[in-house]
């Protein structure tokens, strides 16, 4: 291959680097999509809990409304047990949607290949250029002479 073209060698690298660069993306959404899972699973477990607290918060209010004004036993306490049962229901979504939001972690894998890319690639553009830099014989680097 030393009898390559300088334009040959640049579509090549061309092309090599945009192979890379789909492989990378294909990697980060391989690691990503079900982190983004998780992440949309806890957010709507926090919204459902957010409803419930709401509803339970509501009733509550009437619950304290209807004690104060009847001081009934049944109406209020009614009222109260249902309150309470809802905001035991959101206590449970809410801890579901935070252990489900805790589990998503970073891309760990794309990112450690993205470093190794890049060290490889200034690596190579290193050597390339020292290369081009040097004197060649028949195609083959040969490193600088010493003076005595």
């Amino acid at each position: 291959m030393p009898d390559q073209a300088v334009g040959d060698i640049i579509k090549n690298i061309t092309e090599d680097v945009k192979l890379l660069v789909r492989d990378e993306i294909e990697l980060a959404k391989s690691e990503l999509v079900p982190s983004a899972k998780n992440a949309g699973i806890g957010a709507g477990m926090f919204g459902a809990a957010g409803y419930f607290a709401i509803c339970a918060l509501s009733i509550l209010y009437f619950a304290a409304a209807f004690g104060l004004v009847a001081l009934g036993l049944s109406t209020w306490l009614a009222f109260l047990i249902v309150g309470v049962a809802l905001l035991l229901v959101a206590a449970i979504l809410g801890l579901i949607g935070y252990s489900r939001v805790k589990k998503v972690k970073a891309p760990e894998r794309t990112i450690a290949q993205a470093n190794q890319t890049v060290t490889e690639l200034k690596a190579a553009a290193q050597h390339g250029l020292a290369a081009a830099k040097a004197p060649q014989i028949e195609g083959e680097v040969v490193p600088r002479r010493q003076l005595p």
